[in-house]
């Protein structure tokens, strides 16, 4: 798949980020408490970590137990604090208690990754033989899960005036691929979804972003092109140490914005 992009959104490039003039730039936005789903593992996993490591508290959220408390016990094993919620971010009875928890364990969130996401069946079916069942539920845990945690999360950032929202997007939000249309269609909405956010919350201090990670070397990338040769994706730990300097740096870009991640600069 080809990172490109289409449409009207805000794309930030390769020389659009400029470092901010003297005096004028935002502080470093250094996030406190910090919610990450699809957590256990790839770049889930990747950026709570990272996160951890930049001085977040930060909770893990993803289906399956025990990687995902592997995962917290590594991070707290090295000095971070982590905790694991075993959950199910494509259920809407689960929305409130992952909020409420989260909360609970490590205080009011302001940053908020929606790394959560599913391809569907696989191996990936072409649309004339995609079940409505397959779709419903890609769209359930890849756009109508993230609506609803934002939805919960968002008004209390808001109310604080300081919060961030990453949406984990995907080239084929923007690119039309064969056997691709479940898991295109549900990215696409997530952007678009990202960029009304960012509209209808302008001026309350929260910023949205959608961020497209490029091809990685995971088990969802694994399971989708088995023949591709994992030396020529990108290192998820690579990415998630742009996504969390994006991050530091959220009051020098629009809130809206699309970003590519193999664009944007590591942190110092």
């Amino acid at each position: 798949m080809n990172n490109e992009s289409t449409g009207s959104e805000t794309l930030i490039q390769a020389g659009d980020i400029p470092a901010p003039a003297r005096g004028v730039h935002a502080a470093p936005f250094a996030p406190r408490a910090a919610l990450v789903t699809g957590a256990s593992r790839g770049l889930g996993a990747a950026l709570a970590r990272e996160l951890a490591r930049n001085g977040a508290q930060v909770v893990l959220v993803a289906r399956e137990r025990a990687p995902l408390e592997a995962v917290a016990a590594e991070i707290n094993a090295q000095g971070g604090v982590a905790h694991a919620l075993a959950a199910d971010i494509g259920d809407k009875g689960q929305t409130y208690a992952i909020a409420g928890a989260a909360a609970a364990l490590v205080g009011p969130i302001d940053l908020l990754i929606h790394n959560a996401s599913t391809l569907g069946r696989t191996p990936l079916p072409i649309l004339l033989d995609t079940e409505c069942e397959d779709l419903g539920r890609v769209l359930e845990v890849n756009v109508v899960g993230p609506f609803r945690l934002t939805k919960v999360v968002a008004g209390a950032m808001a109310l604080r005036r300081r919060g961030v929202v990453v949406h984990i997007s995907s080239d084929a939000a923007v690119s039309a691929y064969p056997r691709w249309g479940a898991y295109g269609v549900s990215k696409a909405a997530l952007d678009h979804l990202s960029r009304t956010w960012a509209a209808e919350l302008e001026g309350t201090g929260v910023s949205f972003y959608a961020v497209d990670p490029g091809e990685m070397n995971t088990r969802m990338h694994a399971e989708a092109i088995p023949e591709a040769d994992p030396n020529t994706l990108a290192d998820p730990a690579d990415v998630a140490r742009r996504i969390v300097a994006l991050v530091a740096r959220a009051g020098d870009l629009p809130s809206g914005a699309r970003v590519e991640a193999a664009r944007l600069p590591e942190a110092p």
